[in-house]
């Protein structure tokens, strides 16, 4: 029995062995990867926790610990120290959860609000020069000198004009560089230039000639040419219309027939009211001697009716019995189309 028992331990021993060798090198294993993977916390208190912080458990009041197999330790964020918080704000799941307990030195704040002033991009100022210099030396300064150059020249024109000289001489002078703002001056200064009456009068007729030449083998005078400068009042029909007329000038006769009476938009309202007080004697079928031979001209814009005689009117418009060749017609016309109302003679222009 005894050498049984001895035989079995031994042929387990070489086993056992093995199973130990292998839970010992397992223990060395995992006995510092245990130990790495717990860490120690500071809390605001003085203690210290140990143990896996078990970020899966985070949230906005703090996150677990794990200290032990099967035990869990909660703990706040408000009491872990500074230096625990800065490091749960590495990671990114707990950075947000974090942020609000950490505390900012004055030297960060400082930081974090500091402006940065960056200086605006400036215009350098051109370096300094004559006023001719820089007009020259500009495209749009060209462009400027060249529209005065312009202008210049046709304000030359333009006092050549008015003073009656050769615009061409004056237009010429003032594109001269040196003399160009001179000229205009210059002419614009002087008196306007009369055309001698030699320049004026046009050639005489043939008749006129024949004339002349007669008179100057009968020994009479030849007329004189006047005075050096033409007189515009001795033209034909250059006489003044205010003038004085000789007496025995003929007057135009007079016209036997009545004035025209005119009433005009604005002066006068057109309405029924108007026409039934101003032309009473327009609505009768016969009229008298003193006006049978007058005429109502109403115009309006639709045109020009010349009536008899007004056949009906109402409160907005009015019906005129026109002439339409041997026979007559009424034609309606509303007041508000009219814009002047004439009573002349029939035979009147």
């Amino acid at each position: 029995m005894e050498f049984a028992f001895s035989l079995e331990v031994n042929l387990l021993h070489p086993f056992l062995v093995r199973r130990l060798v292998l839970i010992a090198i397992l223990s060395l294993l995992i006995l510092p990867a245990l130990v790495l993977c717990a860490d120690t916390f500071k809390l605001n208190s003085g203690q210290e926790v140990s143990g896996e912080l078990l970020d899966a458990s985070a949230n906005d009041a703090g996150v677990q610990i794990k200290v032990g197999e099967g035990d869990y330790k909660k703990v706040a964020w408000s009491e872990f120290s500074q230096d625990d918080l800065k490091k749960f704000a590495q990671k990114k799941k707990l950075e947000q959860l974090v942020e609000p307990f950490i505390e900012i030195s004055q030297e960060e704040k400082l930081r974090k609000t500091e402006v940065n002033i960056k200086p605006p991009p400036r215009l350098e100022k051109p370096p300094r020069q004559s006023l001719l210099k820089a007009l020259f030396s500009s495209t749009l300064g060209l462009v400027v000198l060249a529209l005065v150059y312009a202008a210049n020249i046709y304000a030359g024109y333009e006092v050549a004009i008015f003073r009656a000289q050769p615009p061409m001489v004056v237009a010429g002078l003032s594109a001269i560089p040196l003399l160009g703002f001179v000229a205009p001056i210059i002419f614009l200064s002087m008196p306007t230039r009369l055309k001698s009456a030699r320049e004026t009068l046009e050639p005489a007729p043939e008749g006129a000639v024949a004339q002349a030449a007669a008179a100057a083998a009968a020994g009479a005078p030849a007329p004189s040419a006047g005075a050096d400068e033409l007189n515009p009042m001795q033209s034909a029909g250059a006489a003044h219309p205010a003038g004085l007329r000789l007496a025995a000038e003929k007057e135009a006769p007079k016209s036997e027939l009545p004035a025209t009476t005119t009433f005009p938009r604005g002066q006068f309202t057109f309405n029924r009211r108007f026409f039934e007080t101003r032309f009473v004697n327009f609505f009768g079928v016969v009229r008298r001697d003193a006006d049978k031979d007058l005429v109502l001209v109403i115009k309006s814009a639709r045109g020009e009716y010349i009536g008899q005689r007004i056949s009906r009117i109402a409160a907005n418009d009015m019906h005129l019995q026109v002439q339409r060749g041997p026979a007559t017609e009424e034609v309606m016309i509303p007041f508000t189309e009219i814009k002047e109302v004439q009573i002349k003679h029939k035979d009147a222009a």
